[in-house]
């Protein structure tokens, strides 16, 4: 499995590319964890602590939108260009001191998500132009494999920083890395078509293209929309976390943090095996396997074992990025280049609402039924998935 990720890492531009995602996805998961601490120290309000979080993800709701100016220009000066913004606008964090200066924090951070947006929506349409589409599967595994290992690490070294130097310094570290991802970005050596006139269309008809090109496209839309269901049961699996470590395994809260490490092992295993078996299957049956992987991890929280627990967090980890490298491959391989921004765009947001809205709704079943039952009924729905892929797909193109 590991020649996908050399073959990657000998392109040029493959390399470059990860490099950037890889430091700039380094910084943010440092900072996610510390921008809910930093609120915390300087209020002392649990609620406004959430906020920090929901002010990165609430752009996300408008990534047709957003998704919209990624077409409108050429895509790697537009990463360069966001990045170099983004650092710039973290050092403006070097002043926040008082309480009564955590309005600052939450307009960087709402700024934070729509750059996330933008930058999610152009480096997925990138992709087209700077990686060879032979390697389009092997990136896209690679690049998850890379966020999930940063997501082992990082938020312990932001931790780490926040004790010693305060929320600056992590601010400092994450304004570093936006940085260098510029860097990576600018030494990229890419020829992109012109982007159409800017009269060509207004700017709602523009972002409605994108949400017809992937309801119009079968098989796109049968992964967009398996992604946001499996998306919806992770958001019910998430919130069953603390009920599973607590009434079912009898464990402190910290065992959680076990529990997520494990998972992340998953993930890492999941992105390197992603190129080879999408050379080996089509698109939709790589999905489907992973969420009826993933569907079964859910399921067996239901045990009350802590060795069975650690198994199902790494089954969890390894199916349920499958379908989401599936249908970014499908979005970056299938659609025009003129709209792979919005379609792009278009495609997280509807992957990704889904878990925030079962989120909510998580937590409070969680406090009305036994956490058994909802896991599953989760496991249940995300094999119906995995079934509805499998028995209803049509053969795609290899």
């Amino acid at each position: 499995m590991e020649w996908g990720a050399a073959r990657v890492l000998r392109d040029r531009n493959s390399g470059l590319y990860l490099g950037g995602v890889v430091v700039s996805g380094f910084g943010s998961s440092a900072m996610s964890l510390a921008a809910g601490v930093w609120v915390k120290s300087l209020t002392g309000s649990d609620s406004l602590a959430a906020l920090a979080l929901f002010c990165v993800w609430a752009p996300t709701l408008f990534g047709p939108v957003i998704g919209t100016l990624t077409d409108r220009t050429r895509r790697r000066p537009l990463l360069v260009r966001a990045n170099l913004a983004m650092a710039a606008l973290l050092l403006t964090l070097l002043t926040v001191r008082t309480e009564g200066q955590v309005w600052l924090l939450f307009a960087v951070l709402t700024a934070y998500g729509v750059s996330a947006v933008l930058t999610d929506a152009a480096e997925a349409a990138l992709v087209a132009s700077a990686v060879p589409a032979e390697l389009h599967g092997d990136f896209n595994g690679l690049r998850m494999t890379a966020n999930e290992g940063m997501k082992l690490v990082a938020p312990l070294l932001g931790a780490g920083l926040f004790v010693q130097f305060g929320g600056a310094a992590v601010a400092v570290l994450d304004a570093v890395t936006f940085a260098l991802a510029a860097g990576a970005f600018a030494l990229m050596r890419v020829s992109e078509p012109p982007p159409p006139r800017k009269g060509a269309a207004r700017w709602t008809a523009r972002t409605a293209e994108g949400a017809r090109y992937v309801w119009r496209q079968r098989g796109l839309r049968r992964l967009v929309l398996a992604g946001a269901a499996t998306m919806f049961v992770a958001g019910l699996n998430g919130a069953a976390v603390y009920a599973v470590v607590d009434s079912g395994l009898h464990r402190s809260p910290a065992f959680a943090g076990v529990l997520y490490a494990a998972q992340g092992v998953g993930s890492v295993l999941s992105g390197v095996a992603a190129g080879p078996l999408l050379r080996r299957l089509p698109e939709r049956a790589f999905a489907a396997a992973g969420i009826a992987l993933f569907g079964l991890g859910v399921a067996l929280r239901t045990t009350p074992s802590s060795t069975v627990a650690l198994a199902a967090s790494v089954l969890i980890g390894a199916g349920l990025p499958c379908v989401l490298i599936a249908a970014m491959t499908a979005v970056q391989r299938d659609t025009p280049h003129a709209l792979l921004g919005r379609v792009a765009a278009t495609a997280n947001t509807l992957v990704f609402a889904p878990n925030a809205v079962s989120l909510a709704a998580g937590a409070g079943l969680v406090a009305l039924l036994d956490h058994r039952v909802l896991l599953a009924v989760a496991g249940a729905l995300a094999g119906a998935t995995a079934l509805g892929l499998v028995v209803r797909g049509r053969p795609e193109r290899g």
